[in-house]
């Protein structure tokens, strides 16, 4: 009997689970079956995922719509460019933080999470200003530098340093290692899951970004992809079908970082704890 009711809520929780599964992948879905519908049908207020009939054509009236191979190249190098400074600055800082020992370095971290509390709208109008003062505006700087740092990240990166045994930094300091060699060939690969977390938060954030670009950007050349969706929505209402094509397309290469990372991104949340 026992038995049997192990079994009942196993197959239980099983459904509930891949019920869930479904409502979460639903809006993915539904938003995949109108990119390939019409017009009229994509307004049409039905849940259906099949298209009655399918337009293959709507891939080419997207990338005819607005440069689209132009914005994802804009995106991909400003987001590749931010995920490698990222990584760059919040492990330094947080080996600095987790490992050093300096005056005020414990007020110094508070000021550094304290800026987590700051809203981005409250800085948008500062940085614009400092962006245009050093004529950065409709540049890669405007689009790169402002978030070469975050306190998230660098909070994540000092964690994981302060989980590691001190025994391997002693050892590595009496064969003579310094600390930026210790950093990155022992800290660094250690705390590997950690630091692919941190990269992919800071590729997803730079990604999605939509009012910064839309700001500090002006000519076409200049423009990501998350400013491209835009294009859809006009005086005439909106171009639901081509909208979701656009954004399926978008979001693919998110969708794909996030497989090539998931062991590591699930190790991270699994095995990382609050310490220190």
């Amino acid at each position: 009997m026992n038995r049997f009711k192990r079994h009942l809520w196993s197959a239980s929780l099983y459904i509930l689970l891949v019920l869930g599964g479904f409502l979460t992948a639903w809006p993915f879905l539904w938003m995949l079956s109108t990119a390939f519908k019409s017009h009229i049908a994509a307004l049409e207020p039905s849940l259906s995922l099949w298209p009655g009939e399918w337009h293959w054509e709507n891939v080419r009236d997207t990338f005819e719509s607005a440069p689209f191979a132009r914005y994802f190249l804009n995106s991909l190098l400003v987001s590749g460019s931010v995920t490698c400074c990222v990584v760059l600055t919040s492990a330094m800082a947080g080996y600095a933080f987790a490992r050093l020992t300096f005056r005020g370095k414990g007020l110094l971290f508070a000021l550094v999470l304290a800026t987590m509390m700051v809203p981005f709208e409250l800085t948008l109008v500062p940085n614009f200003v400092l962006i245009q003062r050093l004529g950065w505006y409709n540049t890669y700087a405007a689009l790169i530098v402002p978030w070469c740092a975050n306190a998230f990240s660098i909070f994540l990166m000092r964690q994981a340093f302060l989980g590691l045994p001190g025994d391997y930094f002693d050892a590595a300091l009496i064969d003579g290692c310094g600390h930026l060699r210790f950093l990155a060939r022992i800290a660094v690969p250690l705390a590997k899951p950690i630091v692919v977390s941190v990269a992919l938060f800071a590729f997803l954030g730079s990604y999605n970004a939509l009012l910064w670009p839309l700001l500090v950007t002006a000519d076409e050349s200049m423009r990501v992809v998350q400013v491209g969706l835009t294009y859809f929505r006009g005086d005439f209402g909106v171009r639901v079908n081509l909208l979701m094509c656009a954004s399926s397309i978008v979001i693919l290469p998110t969708v794909l970082l996030y497989f090539c990372a998931q062991r590591y991104f699930v190790e991270a949340a699994i095995t990382a704890g609050i310490k220190g």
